[in-house]
């Protein structure tokens, strides 16, 4: 029987496990070249644990504004709402995968959340 999200060390697993899927996506990788090449995905992972962590469990461990550094990358890489939904399929399937409950759902919830409000600056819901 799978249990619910209850720590940080259970957050680090999903987003490990998570970007498995997505550094092997030919849509997705572009987005990571630079982490990748920099050598600094380890650490990439670190901060995006310490986002979800901060979302989850109230705490105040992220330093960054992660709508800036999409902007920032959709300069580089444009980012499309077949992204998104990628993004969003990998996501909860990980989850999904590993965890069920409350806090599963609200990290499943805030994702999605994030997602749409991400592609409205990004302007991706414009002339449908």
């Amino acid at each position: 029987m799978k249990s619910d999200i209850t720590s940080r060390k259970d957050i680090q697993h999903i987003i490990k496990k998570f970007y498995d899927c997505l550094l092997v996506d030919e849509k997705m990788i572009p987005f990571f070249k630079d982490i990748i090449v920099e050598k600094h995905l380890e650490q990439h992972l670190e901060s995006i644990t310490d986002f979800w962590n901060d979302i989850i469990f109230d705490t105040n461990t992220y330093q960054n504004n992660v709508m800036q550094k999409h902007l920032d990358k959709n300069a580089f890489v444009n980012f499309k709402k077949e992204h998104f939904t990628i993004w969003i399929s990998y996501f909860f399937e990980t989850i999904e995968t590993f965890y069920l409950g409350d806090n599963s759902e609200r990290m499943k919830s805030r994702a999605q959340s994030i997602a749409t409000v991400m592609q409205l600056k990004l302007h991706l819901y414009e002339g449908k």
